[in-house]
């Protein structure tokens, strides 16, 4: 099974009120295309947190295994997979190279719990620039964002 996922967050204040905006897109075998939204803003939180956030909630909204290609405008989010940053960090206990604490730890180590069980392929892609599915992320996200405040979570690992 092949997903295509794009994915974008945001934050209005860094921090401030965060959303996170991600639509998977699947073709089944009869060629029929499946297409899931998803998003949810918070209250207080940060962009690359909700960069994180867009990424988890689509790859834990996969029911079996799948081929996956996560397209995403977070150089953040792409090259701590595709340059190996993530691999160095649990070698040195969630430090960067500058041995300083890593920036976000809870949701990096819930995306790799949830990009574990599938192949996944991650792509940057810039933001802003027409590409039809990250412009309707980022308006899911915004969405998200600037909904009524009741609508909004807590970011426990941003506030903890």
């Amino acid at each position: 099974m092949r997903v295509v996922i794009y994915t974008d967050g945001s934050s209005r204040g860094n921090p401030g009120p965060g959303g996170y905006g991600a639509v998977l897109r699947y073709t089944d075998p009869a060629g029929v295309l499946h297409e899931r939204e998803l998003s949810q803003g918070y209250a207080r939180t940060t962009n690359n947190r909700m960069e994180l956030m867009a990424a988890i909630a689509a790859l834990e909204a996969l029911k079996r295994p799948c081929e996956v290609e996560v397209h995403s405008d977070s150089q953040y989010v792409v090259n701590a997979f595709n340059q190996h940053w993530v691999d160095g960090w649990q070698r040195r206990g969630w430090k960067n190279a500058k041995k300083e604490p890593v920036k976000n730890p809870d949701l990096w180590k819930r995306l790799i719990a949830a990009a574990k069980p599938h192949d996944v392929r991650w792509v940057w892609v810039r933001g802003h620039a027409g590409a039809e599915l990250n412009e309707r992320c980022d308006q899911l996200a915004v969405a998200a964002a600037t909904a009524p405040v009741a609508q909004l979570l807590g970011d426990e690992g941003f506030e903890g």
